[in-house]
């Protein structure tokens, strides 16, 4: 990661102090002032920051700088991580950063696509700040910033975005990334969703599977049996994009985050682009010939 990081780091870097001077530098390559962390030690501060939620005047005790430092470290090194996009399973260097890029990587590869939206808890604005309630989930009813998963069917992440305040409903923040443009241009792709998602599957019912509506009430015992069968085995397919929403949890800043919101969607991009390298080096399950199936009349 240093590698990758340091040559992007430097340009960077450079761009900045050419901007700051107003042209081209006018010393030796080497002269004036020495930074107090290399670009190694920003990179782990970072780091350890994205893991833990440390806050700054913490880590530069750690480090033995002042909190300015560290906040330039983080603010410096937190965009790199953020535009390395998310790893691709058995496809070493190539990584994936729109929807565009996921759902031609699933039509070129014939992967189903597990999808589903996230909630992380953020601070409450102060009383009297315009748009203050459009942060407030009606589901749990806290302020909190929504985001959509996307997963093969192993867990392994492939895109983690849409990033929208928690009030809007998880259909709408992925239909303003251009959903369901994506679906007519790619009429192959297939997804599994949960509940939330049923207009999507009712446009696309070719494409994107939803658990099956409740039957009625007065329904016979074999309707309701095979609407009981139908749901278990659309949880158990869908179930692995649950534990990918669950291993970006392990990172604290993404089960509360306590910094500035402008800055959480570049934070979530850092950390769902680390968590992804990791999930992609799981190796590849070849899937079974034949599915069993229970043998059972559910007529009336």
């Amino acid at each position: 990661m240093f590698a990758e990081l340091a040559g992007p780091w430097e340009a960077a870097r450079q761009s900045a102090l050419r901007a700051a001077r107003g042209g081209p530098r006018r010393r030796a390559q080497g002269a004036g002032r020495k930074p107090k962390l290399v670009f190694f030690d920003r990179l782990l501060v970072t780091l350890v920051h994205l893991r833990h939620q440390l806050p700054h005047a913490v880590l530069a005790e750690l480090f033995a700088v002042d909190r300015s430092t560290i906040s330039e470290a983080i603010r410096q090194a937190r965009p790199l991580l953020a535009a390395r996009g998310f790893a691709v399973p058995d496809r070493a260097g190539l990584r994936l950063k729109t929807l565009e890029d996921v759902l031609a990587y699933a039509e070129a590869e014939g992967v189903e696509l597990r999808m589903d939206g996230a909630e992380t808890q953020v601070r409450r604005p102060r009383a009297g700040r315009p748009g203050r309630r459009a942060f407030v989930s009606g589901k749990r009813r806290q302020n909190t910033i929504k985001t959509t998963t996307f997963s093969d069917g192993q867990g392994r992440l492939l895109l983690s975005g849409a990033v929208r305040p928690g009030r809007m409903h998880d259909q709408t923040a992925l239909r303003t990334e251009g959903i369901a443009e994506q679906f007519r241009t790619r009429p192959t792709v297939k997804t599994r969703v949960d509940s939330g998602y049923q207009g999507l599957a009712k446009e696309f019912p070719g494409q994107v599977s939803a658990p099956p509506k409740k039957p009625a009430d007065e329904a016979c015992d074999g309707d309701k049996y095979a609407w009981q069968e139908a749901r278990r085995r659309q949880s158990s397919a869908r179930i692995c994009v649950e534990h990918t929403n669950a291993e970006l949890r392990q990172w604290a800043p993404l089960r509360r985050f306590t910094g500035r919101r402008d800055t959480y969607a570049e934070t979530h991009l850092a950390i769902a682009g680390l968590v992804s390298d990791r999930t992609a080096q799981r190796a590849t399950h070849r899937q079974t010939s034949t599915e069993l199936v229970p043998v059972r009349d559910t007529a009336c």
